[in-house]
């Protein structure tokens, strides 16, 4: 998932006292973590989202990616766990992105969804600290476990490797990704403030913002190295291996066609990889499209902050955010829709039926 963490998108610069109300004029600014009202020079009346049928539109959107993304990343992890033909490499690597997909729609978008229509944090301060954290960590712990997978294709097929990853080394890699995600992740959860904000006398909100130490661009330098780290070079990697993979494939030739022996055999395993693959290129096009508006839009905000002034900001973050959420329930669908194996065991689930054939293997 998220080559961007969703909740490191940069809003309105705000000045926040601290809690001791010591407050500094020239202290660092800081930004809210998700989106939230402009505190400055807006008229209220005029955002968007204040409009009733605004709010009834997003509620039905958030709502059915997260009952959609539950259900179908559950139901992914669970078939796996279920079918003992199902138990391979690869598909160990698409549960962990399932888990991570799962993550997001019970972390992220209740709370995102709350939070944009209320325009303040009433989730208090341990949640500030920990939710962000999540959030992130699930958005790099997708976005790695789509680079594993490409990768371990590659090693598969451009070099001919017939003999599978063994699942210890799966399971290792698994561990690493969770690792490697939750050190990236981690300036999420350090560097933030939990506070009061007031608006106009007799009016305060809580917020959850980023608090960075140094200058006041050290968050934009951190979220434009994630945009780097959680898109363009992961995309960039992906779309190279993917790319040798099918060139390696186009120029195959079967035993049926050189006249050698075993001509089924290697026509259909050349006919699972060539599926498979599609299957998986297609994913990695559903989630580079689903998050490129979202980038797009992040993107300008970090480079021209006169962007925050804009008066539907919030209407199009919110906008670009659904779209990128999309992702996460995509992937059930597209398992369900490209490939035999998944879309037998989820119609065994429903039929209480016992037997899953394995007719799409991975890598032979």
């Amino acid at each position: 998932m998220e080559a961007f963490s969703a909740v490191n998108a940069t809003q309105e610069v705000v000045h926040l006292p601290p809690p001791d109300n010591d407050y500094d004029p020239n202290a660092s600014v800081i930004r809210p973590v998700l989106p939230t009202p402009v505190f400055e020079g807006v008229n209220f009346p005029e955002d968007p989202i204040k409009l009733l049928s605004v709010q009834v539109v997003l509620i039905l959107a958030y709502s059915t990616i997260i009952v959609l993304g539950v259900l179908g990343n559950s139901l992914v992890i669970y078939v796996i766990y279920r079918f003992r033909t199902l138990r391979t490499v690869t598909n160990f690597f698409i549960a962990n992105l399932a888990v991570a997909d799962l993550l997001v729609n019970t972390l992220c978008l209740p709370f995102t969804l709350v939070y944009t229509l209320q325009g303040e944090w009433k989730f208090g301060r341990t949640l500030c600290f920990l939710l962000p954290y999540a959030q992130g960590l699930a958005v790099h712990v997708s976005t790695v476990t789509l680079n594993v997978i490409a990768l371990d294709r590659h090693r598969c097929i451009v070099y001919h490797l017939d003999t599978r990853m063994r699942k210890d080394v799966c399971f290792g890699v698994i561990a690493w990704t969770w690792v490697l995600s939750a050190v990236l992740a981690s300036p999420l959860a350090i560097f933030r403030e939990y506070g009061s904000f007031t608006l106009e006398p007799g009016y305060t909100i809580q917020v959850c913002t980023e608090k960075w130490p140094g200058k006041s661009t050290d968050g934009t330098v951190y979220s434009i190295s994630m945009l780097i780290l959680q898109y363009f070079l992961p995309l960039s990697i992906i779309s190279f291996a993917y790319a040798r993979i099918w060139s390696k494939l186009r120029g195959h030739v079967s035993p049926a066609e050189s006249g050698g022996g075993s001509s089924s055999a290697g026509s259909e395993r050349h006919r699972r990889r060539r599926k498979t693959t599609k299957m998986l290129v297609t994913m990695v096009v559903v989630f580079a499209v689903s998050w490129l508006p979202f980038h797009a839009f992040q993107l300008a905000t970090d480079i021209d902050s006169t962007v925050l002034d804009m008066r539907d900001f919030r209407l199009l973050y919110t906008i670009f955010h659904v779209i990128a959420m999309c992702s996460t329930f995509a992937n059930p669908l597209l398992y369900g829709w490209m490939n035999r194996n998944y879309r037998a065991a989820f119609l065994a689930v429903f039929k209480r039926n016992e037997n899953v054939y394995d007719s799409d293997s991975f890598c032979r």
